[in-house]
């Protein structure tokens, strides 16, 4: 049986619950692993994921056969899990409801690759593209 063959971008940006700095140093790593795992399960290969101790950025290599928001449920689900009954049982972690996504280009790649990877030193600089640092509206933009 054949495959549909696609190129399909995603930019995924959440924030944690308040926007609070619950992605600490010590996290981090076990964090972003939980949602690499998650997004090779969904056979939606990561390309990039970095953040800020309140947001995380993803971008991956959507499957067709997986949609936006099942993806976010499920990388956001499993890493929340993981802190949450295994690396932190007794502290504090949630995320926010809402989300950012935001297609893109193959020749755009590499740049938002390199904008995810260097999150800290954007923000540290305030050289941030606002856009792609939404993680929800109040209004519907239809």
């Amino acid at each position: 049986m054949r495959a549909p063959y696609t190129q399909l971008y995603l930019h995924v940006v959440w924030a944690t619950w308040d926007r609070l700095g619950l992605v600490t140093d010590d996290l981090e790593q076990e964090v972003y692993a939980a949602i690499r795992a998650k997004c090779d399960e969904l056979k939606c290969p990561s390309i990039s994921i970095g953040g800020m101790p309140d947001h995380v950025h993803v971008l991956v290599r959507l499957n067709s056969a997986v949609s936006v928001a099942d993806l976010v449920k499920g990388v956001k689900g499993s890493s929340s899990h993981l802190v949450t009954h295994k690396v932190e049982p007794l502290g504090f972690f949630k995320w926010q409801g809402g989300y950012g996504a935001f297609t893109l280009a193959k020749e755009d790649v590499s740049a938002v690759a390199a904008y995810i990877v260097r999150q800290k030193q954007h923000h540290a600089s305030g050289n941030l593209l606002d856009e792609w640092e939404q993680t929800q509206t109040e209004y519907s933009e239809e």
